[in-house]
Parts: structure tokens; C-alpha cells; sequence
């Protein structure tokens, strides 16, 4: 079996960080404009956050048939019916801002989470186009594409919120261009092809049949690597969700919550320029512990006031926890389940993350009207602690030794 990156394999994993670099930058356009575009003409700001929730509930819808269609057609296939779907959900979105209609902002949401739900898969994608050996740094290294997404998509909708009227109608067919790239880019890339049903000549692993799911689901390793994943990406969407919402309430500017959610980007995906390192030196969970620690931090620093350097702190905070808590969770996935149960495993993984992220970004526009920033702080203390003790639990049950 190969151990070592060939020329081929990382032209592979350059595009794939490119295609994440693009679609996550339309992602934190989404982020960062749909709040402040839908109060522009909707009177309940309870609701601001519903089309980034509706997003949310489309990758939880979209995960298994995504997932299935992959295992039969292949990864290239689904990945670029998924910038289809970007496209058609961002034209989608677009209509609804133009006839200020929320219900079909919300249309293009839902539509957009099935591109989302097959951008979240490319960190599986990446483990399929290196050896076992890279697993961690393969995902590291396609999770930095973040960072150009971090630059992009900020930048982007800072130059074209104010281009036509409504506000923010520009971003939104910005988003389009962001998908139709994406379904470019991705023509270039080769992946492996599917496994065939019965493939006994690919090895012994490959040919033992696969598990029922509840027997899969059943394992602690992967009990625990889910609950991190949703608690990562949960508290994540619950505080960058309300954070433009807060920013603008406390008496701060459109454009601060523009920056504040370019720092925090960066603090989810500079990172993973050395996560997969850091993985393969000290472990795992030990990554995921340092990720809670973090998390924590920022929590502190989102309770200590509502200044503009209080919000940068807190993001970018967050952002570094969920980089260390989320990619050492999917790493941790990936050791639980064999090749022939790929879609299926990975799909009820996202299912599960994705389920949590849209109660929390539906939660976090109506806590935050209702009860205000700090609330919504303490509220993630709780939320934090669901992960601390299952992963602080199997670290004692399997010790990691440390490289010398």
C-alpha cells in the first residue's frame, strides 16, 4: 500500500482545497449578509437568522442522499450536482431579496444546504486522495482552503453589498459566480472510483461486509467524535449566527461585522495549516481537548464586554476551537467505519451536526433578540460541556502515548 504523496495525489488535494476555498467563501457570504439583508425589510428580527437556518436544515435533509448517490456515481458527480444546487439556491435568493419575500429567501436556503452538505464532504473526499498515513494532514490541508474563504468571501460581500438595491442583492449573485467555479474546478480533480459492491480482490477490510448502522453508531469512538462534531460546529453557528445581530445592536457599524466575521474565518481555518501535525504528534483527543480549552476562552471573552475588541476576540476564538474540536472529530470518524460503509457512516455524521447547527442558528436570532449577547454566552457554557466529558472520559479510557 502506498505511503507517500505522489505528484498526482497532491494536484488532487490542491484543487479539492481550492474548490473548499471558493465554496466556503460563498458559505461565509451567506453568514455574514443574511441577517442584515432580511431586516432590510422584514419588521421580526426574531427571524432574521430563518434562511441560514433553513440552509442548516438542508444539509441535514441532504446528507444521506448525497452521501448514497456518491457511494453509487462517485465523488466528482455529487460534488458537482451540489454546485448546481449552489447556483439554482443563490439565484433563489436573490428573487427573494429583489420581491422582499422571505419566504422564498428561505426557499433559497433550503436549496442551498444540499451545496453545503456536499462542501462538508470534501474533508472525506480528502482522505480518499491520500494515504492512510496523511488521513489527519490530508483533511488539515483541504479544511485551509477556509482561509482564502475567510479573505474571499468577507471581501466580497463588503464590495458588492451596497452595489444594487436592495442591500446585499449583489452578494447574492456574487454567490452564484462562487458555485459555477466551484463546478469548474471540481471537472479537474480525479477520485478514486467507487467501490463496487462486492469487491473482495480490493483486500480483507474492504471485502468483509458492511455493519448495520446502529452496530457503527454504537462504537464509543464514534459517540464521542459525533457529539464533539455537533457541539464544534453548534457553538459555532449559535454565536456567529447572532454576531452581526449583536454587533449592530451595541451601537457598532455594519462594516464591524463584516471584519469580525473575516477573524473569526481566520481563526477556523489558519489552523488547519498545522492541525494534521499536531494531530499526528500528540494525539487525537488530546487536539480536541486543547479545542474545548479554546472554546472556553472564547466564551470568556464574549461575557467580557461588547466592545469591538471583546467581538474580535471572542470570534476569532471560537473559530480556533471549532478548527481544533471539528477536524480532530472527523479524523476520529474516519477511524470507525470500513470502506464499504464510507456513505452511510459519513452521512449520519452530518445528519447529526447538521441537525444541531440549525436548531442553534434558529435559537441564536431569537435568544438574542429576546435576551441579548451575554445570555447567549452562558447558554454555550452548557452546550460546551456536553463534549468535555465524553472526550475527557474515552482520553482516559485510551491513553496516547507522545512521540519523543
Amino acid at each position: 500500500m502506498q505511503q507517500t504523496l505522489d505528484g498526482a495525489m497532491r494536484r488532487n488535494l490542491i484543487l479539492l482545497a481550492c474548490c473548499q476555498a471558493v465554496g466556503q467563501a460563498g458559505n461565509t457570504m451567506m453568514f455574514a449578509a443574511t441577517a442584515l439583508s432580511v431586516v432590510t425589510f422584514f419588521p421580526n428580527r426574531d427571524l432574521a437568522t430563518l434562511p441560514v437556518t433553513m440552509q442548516h436544515l438542508g444539509v441535514m435533509l441532504s446528507v444521506f442522499p448525497a452521501g448514497l448517490l456518491m457511494q453509487r456515481l462517485g465523488r466528482r458527480f455529487g460534488f458537482r450536482l451540489g454546485s448546481v444546487f449552489g447556483m439554482l439556491g443563490a439565484g433563489t435568493m436573490v428573487l427573494g431579496l429583489y420581491s422582499a419575500s422571505l419566504v422564498l429567501m428561505c426557499l433559497g436556503g433550503l436549496i442551498l444546504g444540499y451545496a453545503v452538505a456536499n462542501l462538508q464532504m470534501y474533508r472525506f473526499a480528502a482522505v480518499e486522495l491520500a494515504p492512510a498515513a496523511y488521513r489527519a494532514r490530508a483533511i488539515s490541508w483541504v479544511t485551509a482552503g477556509g482561509v482564502v474563504a475567510g479573505v474571499l468571501g468577507p471581501t466580497l460581500v463588503r464590495l458588492t453589498h451596497d452595489q444594487l438595491f436592495p442591500l446585499y442583492l449583489a452578494t447574492y449573485g456574487a454567490m452564484v459566480g462562487i458555485h459555477l467555479t466551484v463546478f469548474t474546478i471540481m471537472s479537474f480533480i480525479r477520485f478514486p472510483a467507487p467501490p463496487a459492491p462486492q469487491a473482495a480482490s480490493l483486500g480483507a477490510t474492504q471485502a468483509l461486509p458492511p455493519r448495520p448502522l446502529r452496530e457503527i453508531a454504537a462504537q464509543p469512538r464514534f459517540v464521542v467524535a459525533v457529539i464533539s462534531a455537533m457541539v464544534a460546529f453548534g457553538m459555532m453557528s449559535f454565536l456567529m449566527s447572532a454576531s452581526p445581530l449583536a454587533i449592530v445592536a451595541c451601537g457598532l457599524p455594519h462594516t464591524e461585522a463584516h471584519w469580525v466575521i473575516f477573524l473569526h474565518v481566520m481563526g477556523m481555518f489558519v489552523p488547519a495549516f498545522f492541525t494534521g501535525n499536531l494531530i499526528t504528534r500528540y494525539g487525537t483527543l488530546n487536539v480536541m481537548i486543547a479545542g474545548l480549552a479554546v472554546l472556553a476562552a472564547g466564551i470568556a471573552a464574549g461575557l467580557a464586554g461588547t466592545d469591538a475588541w471583546h467581538f474580535r476576540i471572542a470570534l476569532t476564538l471560537n473559530g480556533l476551537g471549532w478548527n481544533f474540536l471539528f477536524v480532530g472529530a472527523t479524523t476520529l470518524v474516519t477511524t470507525c467505519y470500513r470502506p464499504s460503509e464510507r456513505g452511510k457512516t459519513q452521512a449520519l455524521n452530518d445528519f447529526l451536526v447538521f441537525g444541531t447547527t440549525a436548531c442553534a442558528s434558529f435559537l441564536a436570532g431569537f435568544l438574542h433578540e429576546h435576551l441579548g449577547w451575554a445570555p447567549l454566552n452562558w447558554y454555550s457554557v452548557g452546550l460546551l460541556a456536553c463534549a468535555v466529558v465524553p472526550v475527557l472520559w474515552l482520553r482516559l479510557q485510551r491513553p496516547q502515548p507522545v512521540p519523543a
